[in-house]
């Protein structure tokens, strides 16, 4: 398994592991969010690559916040539920840390839906301490 920066063609992949996460995308929507973050280099989008098939991706990001400073955040992170289990999503988490290291950030924070217990638990696995519980909400605010 290698893990690398996601590319425009990852797209029919990356869609169909965010629907698997629960958050359903077609192939389009994944490429053109994909056209927007590829460039960029306030964070990255990583996959995880197993005989030419992605098996996996994480989105980090830096952040930078009145009330903590600056921080990386795993924003996304999904394992095709064929290969968890593995070590696909340490090796994405590792990946994600060593981004944030290079480019200069000492935190890196994850949320994660408080329903997903075994989710929590592989955060917990991998060093990562519970700072607080939230409710979230959004507002559509256009068309």
């Amino acid at each position: 398994m290698t893990i690398r920066t996601a590319r425009l063609e990852d797209a029919p992949a990356i869609a169909g592991l965010s629907t698997q996460l629960g958050y359903p995308i077609n192939p389009e929507q994944a490429e053109e969010r994909l056209r927007d973050l590829v460039d960029r280099t306030d964070g990255a989008v990583l996959v995880a690559e197993e005989e030419g098939t992605v098996i996996g991706w994480g989105h980090v990001v830096g952040v930078q916040r009145i009330e903590t400073g600056q921080s990386a955040e795993l924003v996304g992170l999904v394992v095709d539920e064929s290969h968890r289990g593995h070590g696909t999503g340490a090796r994405l988490v590792e990946a994600a840390i060593d981004w944030a290291v290079r480019h200069g950030f000492r935190t890196i924070h994850v949320r994660s839906n408080t329903v997903r217990e075994r989710t929590h638990a592989f955060y917990e696995r991998l060093g990562f301490k519970r700072t607080k519980t939230q409710v979230a909400f959004a507002k559509t605010i256009g068309p």
